[in-house]
């Protein structure tokens, strides 16, 4: 299926309109979700908080993105909380939830018994951020009538990294680029949500994004 009308939540922030850009650049009908003004590029807007958003608002959308973004420590558990009312929203509909989700729960061995977060090397500042995601991460997977696709950023990811226009899209698995680092500018993750939009494809996966 490919996806002509997307609405993005969290339109404002920096990852949102990257993505709302990218999506109104390729000639989609694009409907920016915010709190308040939209200072995004898409076409329409609905002006709600995240969690006020209802069912009704998101229908007839082929894809809805969730953009939401927290950093202090009284609104990151907002991150999962926000993931989980989209998704109880668009349940049951053909409707495709895309997710900007984390790096930290992203596997660093075959057997995927180990994570991202778990090494000794991951900043305790980091640990709750990367709880939030993997609470989300966790209900989708337990989730059977949702179609979402969750996507990690490389670890090192970079608001304002340069837009080289390309990317890997890799799996569930720690993936190094050609210099053996994981980093992502923002730019170019918005170029792979878009693609991952317009496909309609990895429904009910968690994939992972790293810059070439």
């Amino acid at each position: 299926m490919s996806a002509e009308k997307i609405a993005i939540v969290c339109a404002n922030g920096h990852a949102g309109q990257l993505i709302t850009r990218e999506a109104v650049e390729r000639g989609m009908d694009v409907t920016a979700v915010v709190r308040g003004e939209n200072r995004s590029a898409a076409q329409h807007a609905i002006v709600k908080d995240v969690f006020d958003v209802t069912a009704e608002d998101l229908a007839g959308f082929d894809v809805v993105v969730c953009a939401y973004g927290a950093w202090m420590s009284e609104t990151i558990d907002g991150i999962g909380d926000a993931i989980i009312h989209l998704g109880k929203c668009l349940a049951g509909t053909n409707t495709q939830l895309l997710i900007v989700g984390g790096a930290g729960s992203l596997y660093v061995n075959p057997q995927h018994t180990a994570t991202v977060d778990q090494g000794p090397d991951f900043p305790d500042d980091w640990k709750p951020l990367s709880a939030a995601h993997g609470r989300a991460l966790a209900w989708l997977r337990e989730t059977g009538d949702l179609d979402w696709t969750y996507v990690s950023p490389a670890c090192d990811f970079q608001a304002d990294g340069p837009r080289t226009g390309s990317y890997t899209l890799a799996g569930e698995e720690l993936t190094l680029n050609a210099t053996g680092e994981s980093t992502v500018s923002y730019a170019d993750f918005a170029i792979a949500m878009v693609d991952l939009a317009q496909a309609g494809t990895h429904r009910r996966e968690r994939v992972s994004v790293v810059s070439k």
